[in-house]
């Protein structure tokens, strides 16, 4: 998601598609190497977050499973062909996503099929999985199970519904792409299975509130059990339009955004100088920057958007930089001095409002009959 609001650039600039191209190929190599680590070295060093953890790759830094570590890279593709038309890397995007695919299908019947396991002796809870490193138990849905959240925060129940809803985008625009270059086994695979974790995500990760009506839990683990919140994280309930391709009109979306947006969210507060959705992974009473340019960018009313850019600017405690969280009342008690995931954000809300943004790549669904623009030249 970084990489995101360079698209809006790139249309007319080959060096910095360039670049992009070059990020691609390297998350390409990485999600080969291993799809089921979030974190690797430069090189075969044997670094490791943890030296007692179970994976001994000397490439990987940490192998903390997240189902948003395997979606991005192929959302960014899709994106990154339909800004600039350049098809250069589109074998290798197909490539990927046959990986992606066979993790994906694997993970829909975690409890039989999967040998994925994740123990840390020391740290807190949130940084191990229980169950002998299996996760709490989960019932087969049609979801596709993860260990861990887009905060390296180990998920309390196995089916993040977020990121099963950003997956089927992704896997979306897996399809169109396979289609233009017809590989049509493929575009039909990717369409089959972004077609079951939508379903699924739906039907069981719509819970009734007592006040908001029907709206997507954050977690639900296919026995009964269901997390209401939202993460400042993306992808999180907030981000859906930006990542899952869900309309900002769709009534489940927008009831969700009333509740995630409100003290029913445990992870909302609100304070004298910001109100905002934070993180477990931070400190209580903390709002992250990431959040509130969620909700300027997913917002339908201009206003809403200036605000948020406005609260932005207000609350980086004179750094010229975004954090990953600050306290509600003193934006100068922060976590990180800089986060360049926030600072990425913040482009990406100040290019929309100024009409220059990625507002078209992610409004318009991937469709098989749309073309790419041309390739620059």
């Amino acid at each position: 998601t970084q990489m995101m609001p360079y698209l809006a650039l790139a249309q007319d600039d080959t060096a910095l598609q360039d670049l992009l191209l070059a990020v691609l190929h390297r998350q390409f190599d990485c999600m080969a190497r291993d799809p089921y680590a979030n974190a690797f070295n430069d090189g075969p060093s044997g670094r490791a977050h943890d030296p007692d953890d179970l994976c001994q790759d000397p490439w990987v830094w940490e192998q903390k499973y997240e189902v948003d570590s395997l979606a991005f890279p192929l959302l960014l593709a899709h994106r990154f062909w339909t800004a600039t038309g350049r098809t250069d890397h589109v074998a290798r995007t197909l490539r990927t996503a046959r990986t992606v695919i066979t993790v994906w299908r694997t993970e829909q019947d975690h409890e039989r099929l999967s040998a994925y396991r994740f123990r840390r002796r020391n740290g807190p809870s949130s940084d191990t999985l229980p169950n002998a490193g299996r996760g709490t138990p989960v019932g087969r849905t049609g979801m596709t199970w993860s260990g861990f959240r887009p905060s390296d925060d180990a998920c309390r129940y196995g089916y993040n519904v977020p990121a099963n809803l950003c997956a089927a985008a992704a896997l979306d625009g897996v399809a169109e792409l396979s289609r233009h270059a017809h590989a049509d086994e493929l575009a039909e695979d990717a369409a089959q299975l972004a077609s079951e974790l939508r379903t699924a995500a739906v039907r069981h990760g719509t819970v009734q509130h007592p006040e908001f009506g029907p709206v997507y839990a954050y977690e639900v683990d296919g026995n009964g059990n269901a997390l209401l919140m939202d993460d400042a994280n993306m992808p999180g309930l907030l981000s859906l339009p930006l990542v899952a391709n869900v309309p900002t009109t769709d009534p489940v979306y927008l009831a969700t955004r009333r509740f995630v947006l409100s003290p029913a969210n445990p992870t909302w507060s609100r304070g004298t100088a910001a109100e905002g959705i934070g993180s477990p992974h931070t400190p209580d009473d903390h709002i992250w920057p990431i959040a509130i340019a969620v909700r300027g960018l997913t917002s339908d009313v201009r206003t809403e958007r200036i605000d948020a850019l406005r609260t932005l600017l207000a609350t980086d405690a004179g750094t010229g930089q975004m954090h990953e969280s600050f306290h509600k009342d003193d934006p100068s008690h922060f976590t990180r001095p800089w986060f360049s995931w926030a600072n990425a954000m913040y482009a990406e809300l100040a290019l929309d409002i100024a009409g220059l943004g990625t507002r078209p790549l992610w409004t318009t669904p991937p469709s098989a009959s749309r073309a790419p623009r041309s390739r620059v030249s």
